[in-house]
C-alpha cells in the first residue's frame, strides 16, 4: 500500500510511553525526546490528538516528566503502576491504547502508534480493514516487532538518527508542537 502524507491529513498519535522509554534506556542509555518524536512523525499534517499512556507511582517522581509531555501538546492518560509478586511492574495500557485508536479512527485519516510492541498487530489490521485508516508505527527499530513493522503502512525508525530522538542536552525535548484542530 502506498503511504500518503499531506497537509490536510487528520492525525492521531498514540504513545506507548513505557515501550519507548525502555527502548531508549536499554538501547541508548538515554531518555526519549518525545517532543522531537512527535514533531517529526507528524510532519506538516494536522494533529487532532496526541495521547501518552503512562504509569504513575505513589511517590509521584514522574510529575516533571508528565509536565514536560504536557508542554509539548501531549495529553496524559495515567493509571497506577501495578507491582506483581516477584517484583514485576506494569501499567497494562495496551488494550486501552488500542481501544482509543479504534474509537477515534472515524475522526482521523492516519493513526500513528508510537510503540515497538507486536501486541498491536491485530489493532493495526482492524484499523486498516474496518476503517480504512492509514496506520504508521514509530519506534526504535532494534527493539521493535518485525510483525508490527510489516503490518504498518509506514514505519519510522528512530534508530536511523537516535541522537535526534534522545535527550542529550539542548532544549530537553521541550520544543513546541503546534496543535491544529
Amino acid at each position: 500500500m502506498s503511504v500518503f502524507k499531506h497537509k490536510a491529513q487528520r492525525v492521531g498519535i498514540f504513545i506507548d510511553t513505557q515501550n519507548i522509554y525502555h527502548s531508549a534506556k536499554n538501547l541508548h542509555h538515554a531518555k526519549a525526546n518525545f517532543g522531537a518524536i512527535i514533531k517529526d512523525s507528524l510532519g506538516d499534517r494536522v494533529l487532532v490528538r496526541a495521547i501518552a499512556y503512562v504509569a504513575s507511582t505513589e511517590g509521584g517522581e514522574e510529575k516533571a516528566f508528565f509536565d514536560a509531555l504536557g508542554k509539548v501538546g501531549i495529553e496524559i492518560r495515567s493509571k497506577p503502576l501495578q507491582i506483581f509478586a516477584g517484583g514485576a511492574k506494569k501499567a497494562n495500557w495496551d488494550i486501552d491504547m488500542a481501544m482509543d485508536a479504534i474509537k477515534l479512527a472515524s475522526k482521523l485519516d492516519t493513526i500513528i502508534l508510537v510503540t515497538g510492541d507486536g501486541d498491536f498487530v491485530s489493532c493495526i489490521e482492524y484499523l486498516q480493514n474496518t476503517h480504512g485508516t492509514q496506520v504508521e508505527v514509530v519506534s526504535f527499530g532494534k527493539s521493535s516487532s518485525a510483525k508490527l513493522i510489516e503490518a504498518a503502512d509506514d514505519f519510522f525508525d528512530l534508530d536511523t538518527n537516535p541522537r535526534k530522538y534522545l535527550l542529550m542536552g539542548g532544549d530537553n525535548g521541550r520544543s513546541q508542537i503546534r496543535r491544529k484542530i
